[in-house]
């Protein structure tokens, strides 16, 4: 889990080359923003990382990640927390939860939720 920890704090920087090696080269990262910014179509590989922080600099003015719980279940690392966001005339501060998988030490998936209860509903849908 600490590559994980390691994503949430290149994000934090938005350092996209920290992310890049952590990532794998084929990443699928599917997030609320791309549903404001993307077509609601996910984020593919290291192309899709790059379009993913330029659409974030679009939609949000601030955009804040802290994850606060980890769970492994099954082959999924499910990521409790809050998002906090401010931009296009919204502010959020909600609970946030983050599906994850991790194959030979590098990110390949990534989905983000609106809420931790939603997160952890989607688990038997994975």
């Amino acid at each position: 889990m600490a590559i994980i920890r390691r994503v949430f704090a290149a994000f934090a920087r938005r350092d996209l080359a920290a992310m890049k090696e952590l990532m794998d080269p084929e990443v699928l990262f599917m997030a609320p923003t791309a549903e404001m910014a993307h077509g609601g179509e996910p984020y593919r590989g290291m192309e899709g990382m790059e379009q993913y922080f330029a659409d974030v600099d679009e939609v949000w003015d601030e955009l804040r990640l802290t994850p606060e719980s980890f769970r492994q279940v099954g082959d999924i690392v499910l990521v409790r927390g809050r998002v906090w966001g401010r931009g296009g005339g919204q502010v959020i501060d909600s609970s946030a939860g983050w599906h994850w998988r991790v194959r030979d030490g590098l990110v390949v998936y990534v989905r983000a939720f609106r809420s931790a209860p939603q997160a952890e509903r989607a688990l038997e849908e994975e």
